[in-house]
């Protein structure tokens, strides 16, 4: 009875000694230690070093972005966007596309080659559509470069399955390294140059993404982002678009660096589409109205267009789904955008 006792306890030694070397190995993941923001302050944290980029849907009653668009209409020409005496406002508004962000840039390319796609004032999107709104917003060279990341590359050169080990103990199916780099290679400071060329101009760019933790929609101006410059605005820049691409279970969630209350802590982000979906229509034309008071133009002297990209399939269709992880969380995300 001893003897079967000590075999037990060295079968359960050996098991455990095996389990922490498979999951201490290159690619295994390990436990994070969060620091979450309290839940009396969600909404009140503000980035590290960059209080001024950010606003959170529901909790700011839009200040932060009343006051962007206000200073938008200082810094744009008195002649841009006049037509017959008249401001006229066009406004992009990307959603999300996953597999079908090829069209949507092809989409836009056809239609700047075409000759009719006006200068767009605002420009937003999430998910894929983070991508395709910086380069829309760009225009011509930035949208050849996407083009061709999108018809050039499949699922295998942007995402990397983890071991079964890494999944059971981390936060995702699979590792974002590779998708990383390609944002790396796309994000320079060459482009957040142009953007604050563009931001400068009186233009606006806005990227949405999820704060897991709030269950909120969250609103980076990545005009104001790019008009800081240097070193860790690049770096700053790339984690908010991996953030707003990255749907969770399939990609790991991106930490930011956050203060509130004097004290610093993590916020856990992921995918602006988990709870925003098209985002910031009636809001944005309401604090547009209201940010032209505010400088006292009449807001009865401006209209606005329009214009809605999405690139997920808008009302439900048909597809036999394997039996597994990967294949349930992909058709997921093309429910959540439908």
């Amino acid at each position: 009875m001893r003897k079967t006792g000590l075999l037990m306890k060295k079968l359960l030694f050996c098991s455990f000694a095996i389990l922490i070397y498979l999951t201490s190995l290159p690619g295994c993941a390990h436990v994070r230690v969060r620091h979450a923001v309290p839940e009396s302050l969600v909404g009140k944290a503000v980035v590290v070093g960059m209080p001024d980029i950010r606003c959170y849907v529901d909790k700011d009653e839009s200040p932060f972005m009343r006051q962007s668009l206000a200073d938008s209409f200082k810094d744009e020409g008195k002649s841009d966007y006049l037509v017959d005496g008249v401001k006229n406002y066009p406004v992009l508004i990307i959603g999300g596309g996953v597999s079908n962000s090829a069209y949507g840039i092809g989409l836009m390319k056809g239609w700047r080659e075409e000759g009719s796609r006006p200068v767009f004032k605002i420009v937003t999107g999430y998910s894929s559509g983070s991508l395709l709104a910086v380069a829309t917003f760009l225009g011509k060279d930035c949208e050849k470069r996407l083009a061709d990341l999108f018809t050039s590359i499949s699922t295998g050169d942007v995402v990397q399955a983890k071991n079964i080990f890494s999944v059971i103990f981390g936060d995702s199916v699979n590792s974002s390294k590779l998708f990383s780099k390609k944002i790396d290679d796309i994000v320079n400071e060459r482009l957040l140059a142009d953007i604050a060329i563009e931001h400068k101009k009186g233009r606006r760019l806005y990227v949405g993404t999820t704060d897991l933790d709030a269950q909120e929609f969250v609103i980076w101006d990545m005009g104001a982002l790019a008009s800081k410059g240097g070193r860790e605005s690049v770096v700053m820049f790339r984690k908010i678009m991996l953030a707003s691409c990255s749907f969770p279970v399939m990609l790991p969630p991106v930490f930011f660096q956050v203060e509130a209350g004097g004290k610093r802590y993590d916020e856990m982000h992921a995918d602006g589409g988990v709870c925003g979906g098209i985002f910031y229509i009636h809001e944005l034309m309401q604090d547009a109205r209201l940010a032209a008071g505010t400088i006292g133009t009449d807001p009865g002297a401006f209209k606005t267009r329009l214009y809605v990209l999405n690139c997920c399939y808008m009302s439900p269709h048909s597809k036999q789904i394997e039996d597994n992880l990967v294949a349930i969380t992909s058709r997921l995300i093309e429910t959540n955008g439908a």
